[in-house]
């Protein structure tokens, strides 16, 4: 039976559409002004904000977490802000939020759902206005990926790989490479995007770029001998981003096991059936936000209810378990890791020493 959690994340998600509706009619009529200063193009985003908002909620909700929504708060307390709408808006959206919530929730669900709310509104004036950089000075290779970074937001892709390949062909570990240059360069793309510093499109040309100079790096990547079992690595249906679950594939691959990379957005019962097919020893999952979570259980569920998947280890990864270091037994995996290095020490830990 389902948890109370989870009954009131479903009754969100249920009513999602017109609870949205209903905070932003209450906002603009109680606040006349805001449709002067955002006029009819503004309402409309308000309204698919105020529908992020509440998936969020929800996902927050049903994994029990409280800091997950209030991250996300503090997140879009910064976009917004970058993006023309101080944090008084936010934070009087997420008050309309709260007086809806009872309109289409039961007591109970509506209570539980909001005390998630009134503590992210409680945090909210203490909650950073700046996000700080992801390339850190400290780390080894921070000239590198401080170069790189400023080759891809020009467009400068084949600048980008030379960088990278000169630095691995002058000895540096496709390992650091990976984890000190693609890694951050990929958060502080997502930051500079957060801040309004790039557009999507820049976004979208650096994650592809990466996956390029990625694949060019793939002689050192799979000459390693093979000594190990077969792990399965994939995004959940809905997650397309897919480059952490496969810097992960990877690290497994250079650490000699057999890998099958399925890539992102990829439907539960062919992830299950690949599990079974090859056969696999281990799943690895990646869920990049709050909102996947629902998939990754989905998923989790489906492989310990397959007989032919009785055995399979399940590891689980992304923003989300990170923020709350106890989720993945929540949601009934085998263990998560901070990054793919630590993907494949916690497998080595789980497997046992070779013999």
């Amino acid at each position: 039976m389902p948890t109370l959690q989870q009954q009131a994340a479903a009754a969100i998600n249920r009513h999602r559409s017109s609870l949205a509706a209903q905070i932003v009619a209450r906002e603009f009529q109680r606040n006349p002004a805001l449709q002067q200063r955002y006029g009819s193009a503004g309402r409309e985003r308000c309204l698919e904000d105020a529908g992020y908002h509440l998936g969020y909620l929800a996902q927050a909700v049903a994994a029990d977490h409280r800091g997950l929504f209030d991250d996300y708060v503090g997140w879009a307390k910064v976009m917004l802000a970058r993006r023309g709408v101080p944090a008084d808006d936010l934070a009087s959206l997420l008050l309309h939020m709260r007086e809806a919530l009872p309109l289409a929730l039961s007591p109970a669900h509506s209570r539980l759902a909001g005390s998630f709310i009134d503590g992210a509104l409680e945090q909210l004036p203490r909650m950073a206005d700046q996000v700080p950089s992801f390339i850190s000075a400290d780390m080894p290779l921070a000239a590198l990926a401080s170069s790189y970074l400023q080759a891809l937001l020009k467009g400068e892709r084949q600048l980008a790989s030379r960088l990278v390949l000169g630095a691995v062909e002058g000895g540096a570990s496709v390992r650091d490479v990976y984890l000190q240059v693609f890694q951050s360069t990929q958060r502080e793309v997502g930051r500079l995007w957060q801040l309004n510093q790039i557009i999507v499109a820049q976004e979208h040309y650096c994650t592809a770029a990466t996956q390029l100079v990625m694949s060019q790096l793939y002689p050192h990547v799979f000459a390693a001998k093979k000594t190990r079992g077969t792990v399965v690595t994939a995004c959940v249906a809905g997650d397309l981003h897919e480059l952490g679950a496969r810097m992960v594939c990877d690290f497994f691959e250079m650490a000699g096991w057999h890998t099958r990379y399925l890539g992102a957005n990829v439907p539960t019962p062919s992830i299950v059936q690949t599990l079974a097919e090859l056969p696999a020893q281990v799943l690895a999952v990646s869920a990049t936000i709050g909102y996947h979570l629902p998939a990754v259980q989905a998923l989790i569920d489906a492989v310990r209810q397959s007989p032919r998947c009785a055995g399979v280890r399940i590891l689980v990864g992304g923003y989300p378990f990170n923020l709350d270091p106890d989720l993945w037994r929540k949601l009934g995996a085998d263990g998560s890791a901070a990054d793919a290095a630590q993907s494949v020490t916690l497998m080595n830990r789980l497997e046992g020493p070779l013999a």
